[in-house]
């Protein structure tokens, strides 16, 4: 997926004539582009779905599998025709979970996890119509098949669309032009976090704020542009769509002020934040007490469903790997043996989920005095304490540079996956220490568990700054789904075969 990614930016890039000709209308009108992308959606999805229902039935029927009934292959016009039948009511499904609405697409994995709840619906609708019909006949194993392959190829379509998209949102395109309200410690926050992800389809133009004179700088290139009195003016000469309110910038007047004006309209979307931006990455839940609604803030990230969902994936996938790479852990502990003196297993205490602290298991990739031969390079040492990692390392082994290029050091933390104590997909791992770095995001941190592999792994590993390894955890922890995971894993193998930022 991601080399079709690539080649779809690089194609775009390399059209800088794109909005010139017929199709310049559709590029310079936003609502244009937004119509023709949904267009282009139900196109693809239509396609999709009956490519789905078509390989289930060459899987069903014309590979002549051993688990199937084989005695009877029904004609293929027949499937045709119900595939026909039923395609549009996949479209109908789709529609009626969101997935043409403006507002519900390119706002990450959440999209794929509704063409999975619809899709499962309609194979529902399908068995509950079989049973109230006899004379409707279908084989079971095609519909179980066809519901598999149709999630699959549908979102790989979906994939590749919104590759498409986030390369022209790096070109200007689907973008909406935003403003923040507030220039106090949130808002400047927010205007980091949002800056720099242009893939959110957010183009933020700078500050609304009451404290601070126009012109007055924010967060990098982002200025104040005015205050409210001049809000009305502003947005009409930037065309904002969005407006983001760091809550804790505005007193209660001023926020009823500006929920009046832009609220309820349809032209603008408003959007508050929760006020406490520094600290909650946990879900927020809504709860009356003696009639007074009270905000209730979990404890971890993840919780109920999707707890369960993220250890079943953790523990399947662990003990899978395990037998698998069973022969290669063998043949690394020999070689770490025979390379030099010490244990086979490095241990080292790090921060886990609310605060405790556990033991993460590693192959040894230094030598046993690795201290003394650091205290002989005085610039290294500085170097380590600034970033906790060194590119040219006089302590890794010949064997250990070998496991690190390839993250095969890590492998033993499988067994603290199954222990509980760390995912296969989360936050880097820290040590104690490293909690200052993440100042006051590190309360944030602990709400989920440590990961093998993470955002910071498929964006560069060590080459990433550590100031970018923060924001990358934050934004997992902020916006995880079990599709996150998933995409990740999958991103993962290119990214550690690559070798890139490996030290």
């Amino acid at each position: 997926m991601k080399s079709s990614s690539h080649s779809i930016e690089s194609w775009i890039s390399t059209t800088p004539k794109l909005k010139a000709g017929v199709f310049s209308n559709l590029f310079e009108n936003k609502t244009l582009q937004w119509w023709a992308y949904i267009a282009l959606l139900l196109v693809t999805d239509f396609i999709m779905v009956g490519l789905g229902f078509r390989l289930a039935y060459i899987i069903r029927f014309n590979l002549f599998l051993p688990i199937f009934n084989l005695e009877i292959v029904p004609l293929l016009s027949y499937y045709q025709g119900l595939s026909l039948t039923l395609i549009p009511i996949w479209i109908v499904l789709f529609s009626l979970s969101g997935l043409y609405s403006r507002s519900r697409l390119l706002g990450g994995t959440q999209e794929y996890a509704k063409v999975f709840r619809a899709n499962t619906i309609g194979m529902l609708l399908v068995i509950v119509a079989g049973f109230l019909d006899p004379v409707f006949i279908f084989a079971r194993g095609w519909l179980v098949l066809a519901w598999g392959s149709i999630f699959l190829v549908v979102a790989l379509g979906r994939f590749l669309l919104r590759r498409v998209v986030y390369a022209l949102r790096m070109r200007g395109f689907f973008l909406t032009p935003a403003l923040i309200i507030g220039a106090n410690d949130e808002g400047r926050l927010l205007g980091e976090q949002l800056y720099g992800w242009r893939r959110s389809g957010l183009h933020v133009m700078g500050y609304i704020d009451d404290d601070n004179l126009p012109g007055t700088p924010v967060y990098k290139n982002l200025h104040v542009l005015g205050d409210l009195d001049s809000i009305d003016s502003i947005v009409e000469q930037y065309n904002v769509g969005e407006l983001v309110l760091a809550t804790s910038a505005l007193n209660r007047e001023k926020m009823l002020e500006v929920f009046k004006r832009y609220g309820m309209g349809e032209k603008i979307n408003l959007r508050l934040s929760s006020g406490l931006f520094e600290i909650i990455t946990t879900g927020l839940e809504v709860k009356e007490l003696a009639y007074v609604p009270l905000v209730n803030v979990n404890k971890v990230r993840i919780t109920g469903l999707n707890a369960m969902l993220k250890t079943l994936l953790d523990i399947g996938l662990t003990v899978l790997l395990l037998v698998l790479l069973s022969p290669l852990l063998l043949l690394i502990a020999i070689a770490i043996r025979l390379d030099s003196e010490g244990p086979i297993i490095h241990r080292r205490w790090v921060m886990g989920v609310n605060g405790t602290r556990f033991q993460a298991f590693k192959f040894r990739t230094m030598v046993q005095n690795g201290g003394q031969i650091l205290e002989m390079h005085p610039t290294l040492v500085q170097k380590l304490s600034r970033h906790y990692k060194l590119v040219e390392d006089p302590r890794v082994t010949k064997v250990g540079k070998l496991l690190r290029r390839y993250s095969l050091d890590e492998l033993p933390q499988l067994v603290n996956v199954l222990r509980g104590e760390m995912s296969l997909v989360g936050p880097r791992m820290i040590s104690p220490p490293e909690m200052k770095e993440y100042s006051k995001w590190g309360i944030n941190l602990l709400t989920v568990r440590p990961g093998i592999t993470g955002l910071w792994q498929v964006s560069g590993r060590s080459d990433v700054s550590y100031e970018k390894r923060v924001q990358l955890d934050m934004y997992y922890i902020r916006n995880w789904s079990i599709w996150s995971d998933l995409y990740i894993l999958l991103q993962t193998i290119p990214a550690v075969i690559k070798g890139r930022g490996a030290y």
